[in-house]
């Protein structure tokens, strides 16, 4: 796989399958010298209309708003400092369990080394525009609607996760690398799938 040196990734800072998709990612990506493209795709522009309870509503408000920010930050400071927010967000609220809003993304821009007020991104409307057409690149890839996380090796088409926990390490980490880069070759393949195993409890949840 040594011509297959950019992962395209794109990620929902809320999600919690997705932060440990990323970890297991980063992980490889400096043990084989992979380089990731770290890109935006929405939950709250996927579920757009549709009919979902409620507290759903309010992760999805809570969400697109960071959406925003983080979509501020890749088009102001690059993918990488995208990466270095996305990291602190997520060890914050996956890892430590703490509350989604403006005081999170304050917390995680600063440890970002990002400027702090930029979580202001996030009543611009004017970064939505950007923000979708992430998005929609990202469902472009696979084909067909999809969730977040999004993976696209080298100039492979784009899957669905993979979804994984907890995450992995060592060996089974390339092993499973290698294997989605071994199905992205394949033109007939499509899916293959099983039940999630659940999420470790997080602190305060």
């Amino acid at each position: 796989m040594a011509e297959a040196t950019t992962v395209d990734f794109w990620f929902d800072p809320g999600c919690p399958f997705t932060w440990r998709t990323s970890r297991w990612l980063d992980d490889v990506a400096q043990r084989r010298g992979l380089r990731i493209d770290w890109r935006l795709m929405s939950l709250a522009i996927l579920n757009e209309g549709k009919d979902i309870p409620e507290p759903y509503r309010t992760m999805n408000a809570l969400g697109r708003s960071a959406g925003l920010v983080f979509q501020a930050v890749r088009d102001e400071y690059g993918p990488q400092a995208l990466a270095r927010l996305y990291t602190e967000y997520g060890r914050r609220r996956h890892d430590a369990g703490a509350d989604l809003g403006p005081q999170l993304v304050r917390e995680a821009l600063a440890a970002a080394g990002l400027p702090e007020e930029l979580v202001s991104a996030g009543d611009d409307d004017s970064r939505l525009p950007a923000l979708a057409a992430s998005h929609a690149a990202g469902q472009d890839r696979v084909g067909q609607e999809s969730g977040s996380p999004i993976t696209a090796i080298g100039s492979g088409p784009g899957f669905f996760g993979p979804v994984v926990v907890p995450v992995p390490e060592g060996d089974d980490a390339l092993r499973l690398f290698d294997a989605v880069a071994l199905l992205a070759q394949v033109p007939a393949f499509s899916e293959l799938k099983r039940s999630r195993a659940p999420l470790p409890p997080v602190p305060g949840r």
